[in-house]
């Protein structure tokens, strides 16, 4: 089933009301470039102020506009009624939503019953369970550790970063990133050539390594929270495939080229500055399996795979605050100390999105109204219209928008996934494909296009590697990124 509005009487939301969401992304990606804020951004309280204050005009926006028409479910017939005639069957909806239903919700009613409504949809049924699954992987993932500085030869390194790039996928590309950064960068640590190491680790590990399931990045989870079946995008193997290959090619030329560039004494104290590679805290591979079986099967939307048993409501994220528990017990303090695990990269996500998932409500619902207006139809329209989007605001939110674009649309020939939150209750399925390649992908193309970027450079910097500046990372994915973009287009995208 599916929620749909009436074609006629639809309440749309004045475009004005969208610049909330405008202004979180913005804040985003300007503050910390800026010389009199960045220092400012770098606290957790003010970045939480800001999405806070937002929220809150984007609430009160909802408590005081007009009336519209209610929202109502159906099997075979859209219908609509007006809500103060049944004000309880949106009650209805929101607890389906809350368990993890995956409906679009529309909200029709001035005054508190909307606004407990968006609260409802933005934070219990969709930021609760995503910044839960973040926590969780970044817990875990904090607890195991890789130890060693081997030889630093482009076999090893692109050795390393594939790696990263075939975790991502499996314990998230936060949590990819950050078990394997420190230990590529001690690798490394007696080379003078190492700046571009890091970046294509950055395209890899902490991007396109994790497009193969729900839990390896941000945008594909929201995907799955809205009907997506957690395990269809392992379809997008053949996209991951080409993608990361390419880019392992081009690091191993190009580190290939630069090891031979190296001093001679640089060369030699490489080999001779040895400690053998060794990984320590693997109990937490078991607890990182829990969490991918929680998400995996434990949505209460779906039966229990091969029974009528549905989990109920919250059930998915008390059994991965579970595995959080156990991993902190059975992992010895001194390793996350190692790691230098703390809580604030994570923490920066919980407060930014809180403020995201509320203020995104408003821009999601004229897009639901008037997707089909804005002549995008093509799987390489998506591609790219998400892709610009995420590299320069944050890929989840831009996911949203565009899936929600897409739902709108029905073109001849496309096959349709059915019951996902749209207005249609379904989506095109190469389109898709398209916005979940664009979203993934780049997000790699600047420091603020995917949360793990500005981690891996901060720690990078921390190491003492000399990172470059916001446009100077982007000279590097201009050059090696866009390029491998259009041959995308061209192979996968253009119909």
């Amino acid at each position: 089933m599916s929620l749909i509005l009436a074609e006629a009487n639809t309440y749309t939301p004045h475009p004005f009301w969208v610049w909330p969401f405008i202004a979180i992304l913005l804040s985003i990606a300007i503050l910390p470039l800026l010389r009199k804020t960045h220092l400012w951004w770098e606290e957790n309280r003010n970045k939480l102020l800001i999405a806070l204050t937002l929220a809150a005009i984007t609430l009160l926006y909802y408590g005081l506009r007009g009336h519209g028409v209610a929202v109502h479910e159906h099997g075979d017939e859209a219908h609509a009624a007006e809500m103060t005639h049944e004000p309880e069957h949106e009650h209805d909806t929101s607890h389906e939503e809350a368990a993890g239903g995956g409906h679009e919700k529309h909200y029709t009613e001035a005054g508190f019953k909307t606004v407990l409504s968006v609260l409802d949809h933005a934070v219990l049924a969709e930021y609760v369970p995503f910044i839960v699954l973040l926590f969780s992987l970044y817990v875990i993932a904090g607890g195991i550790v890789v130890r060693g500085d081997v030889r630093a030869t482009p076999l090893v390194n692109t050795t390393i970063i594939g790696v990263g790039g075939l975790l991502a996928s499996f314990i998230g590309t936060t949590g990819s990133a950050m078990l394997l950064i420190r230990f590529l960068i001690k690798t490394n640590s007696e080379r003078t050539r190492k700046v571009h190491t890091v970046v294509f680790f950055i395209f890899a590990a902490a991007n396109i390594g994790g497009t193969l399931l729900p839990i390896g990045d941000p945008p594909l989870f929201l995907g799955y929270l809205r009907g997506v079946d957690f395990f269809w995008t392992l379809n997008l193997w053949m996209y991951w495939a080409c993608m990361l290959g390419s880019v392992l090619v081009i690091y191993f030329l190009w580190d290939t080229w630069a090891y031979k560039h190296e001093p001679p004494e640089a060369i030699a104290l490489d080999e001779t500055q040895i400690q053998p590679m060794r990984v320590t805290g693997l109990i937490n591979l078991i607890w990182l399996l829990g969490v991918v079986v929680a998400v995996a099967t434990l949505d209460p939307a779906k039966a229990f795979p091969g029974t009528n048993w549905h989990a109920s409501p919250y059930m998915r994220e008390g059994m991965q605050l579970l595995m959080v528990v156990l991993s902190w017990i059975t992992t010895k303090k001194a390793l996350r100390v190692e790691n230098q695990f703390n809580f604030v990269a994570i923490g920066e996500v919980a407060c930014l999105f809180i403020g995201i998932f509320i203020t995104m409500q408003v821009p999601i619902e004229i897009l639901n109204a008037k997707g089909a207006e804005l002549g995008l139809d093509r799987p390489w329209h998506f591609f790219w219209a998400t892709g610009v989007l995420s590299s320069f605001l944050d890929n989840a939110p831009t996911y949203v928008v565009y899936f929600a674009t897409a739902g709108t649309l029905a073109p001849e020939g496309m096959e349709l996934m059915g019951n996902v939150a749209t207005t249609t209750g379904s989506i095109p399925i190469p389109l898709l494909i398209a916005i979940s390649c664009g979203a993934v992908f780049m997000g790699a193309n600047t420091y603020i296009g995917n949360g793990p970027n500005f981690m891996v450079k901060a720690i990078a910097e921390q190491s003492g590697v000399k990172m470059p500046s916001f446009f100077g990372y982007m000279l590097y994915s201009g050059l090696i990124l866009m390029p491998l973009f259009v041959i995308l287009t061209l192979v996968f995208f253009r119909g």
